[in-house]
């Protein structure tokens, strides 16, 4: 019973030390809200955590690879909703030209066309955001797609989806707000 107090302890303890903030470098003029209704989620291999509003639909996923977190704001019209998907994938990847060839590619063949690319890197992490839009489903599309380095051995993909054209800045700046609260725990 002791022992198993004690590894109770020592195991809270290693999470709570070992987590930090990714620190995405959003470089946008959203206004800062505090939503109240957050509540913290965590993926099924507790690799990592984001703080998502209660209210929201969210489905966990996991496999070999990857441990994944999907939500979505279901309270509302497909076209003012915010999509949002988080994976913590263990693979190697490069953030490199090829890399943002091979995207701009894939994106392509389903009619979407590459707006924007942001890249940057640091001694620790490189990230590639890339914003892609078109159509969907007869609506105005528009998908943003970052990747977040933080070893040699895995990454963080995150992308957000937004369809319609209804309140675009205040959706990205709500999501982009959101993928921010993503902590790894590692």
């Amino acid at each position: 019973m002791i022992v198993r107090f004690i590894f109770i302890i020592a195991f809270t303890c290693f999470l709570t030390s070992c987590k930090h903030s990714l620190q995405i470098p959003f470089d946008n003029e959203c206004e800062l809200i505090k939503d109240p209704n957050i509540e913290k989620v965590v993926d099924f291999k507790i690799r990592f955590s984001a703080e998502l509003p209660k209210n929201w639909k969210i489905n966990l996923y996991y496999d070999d690879v990857q441990s994944s977190i999907y939500a979505a704001d279901t309270t509302k019209q497909l076209t003012e909703a915010i999509l949002l998907d988080i994976s913590f994938i263990d693979q190697k990847i490069s953030l490199d030209d090829l890399f943002s060839l091979k995207q701009e590619q894939e994106h392509l063949q389903k009619r979407l066309i590459k707006t924007n690319t942001f890249t940057s890197f640091t001694d620790r992490k490189s990230i590639h955001h890339s914003i892609f839009k078109g159509n969907k489903e007869g609506f105005a599309y528009q998908k943003h797609i970052i990747h977040i380095k933080e070893t040699e051995e895995n990454f963080v993909m995150a992308s957000i989806e937004l369809y319609g054209d209804k309140n675009v800045e205040d959706r990205i700046c709500k999501a982009l707000r959101y993928l921010e609260s993503i902590k790894l725990v590692i």
